[in-house]
């Protein structure tokens, strides 16, 4: 079995919101929903310990290669999540997109067009889209 496409899901979402349908449900809901993503990653350091955090200043020496730059910056993370952790964060991160998918729904938005222009956004900016 495939994975539906982005306008499949978010058809799928259409049909199914039925009693957040208002708006300012829909961002309140996403807001709540993408909170709960981050407690769950939280979580998994906090309370199971399957994953470690070590932050500390990323060092971006100036004349670096792009590989020897990406080798440098780290992710702060250590381990891998749990088999229950994995479920947990999938499982909201299911429910972000779901009212993201809705979001984009009431404001006419499709989201394979969104994902599209990230994409060629991402490929014609590269490292410097987001800096």
């Amino acid at each position: 079995m495939s994975a539906p496409s982005l306008q499949a899901f978010q058809d799928q979402v259409s049909e199914l919101l039925l009693r957040h349908r208002s708006l300012l449900d829909v961002m309140s809901k996403n807001g709540q929903s993408s909170a709960s993503v981050n407690r769950a990653v939280v979580k998994a350091i906090t309370e199971c310990g399957c994953i470690q955090l070590h932050a500390k200043k990323q060092v971006f020496e100036p004349g670096l290669g792009l590989e020897q730059a990406k080798e440098l910056a780290g992710t702060h993370l250590q381990g891998e999540l749990c088999e229950n952790c994995r479920e947990v964060v999938a499982s909201e991160l299911g429910r972000e997109l779901f009212y993201m998918s809705a979001l984009c729904n009431l404001l006419d938005i499709n989201m394979d067009e969104v994902v599209e222009k990230e994409s060629q956004k991402c490929a014609t900016l590269g490292l410097f889209n987001f800096s």
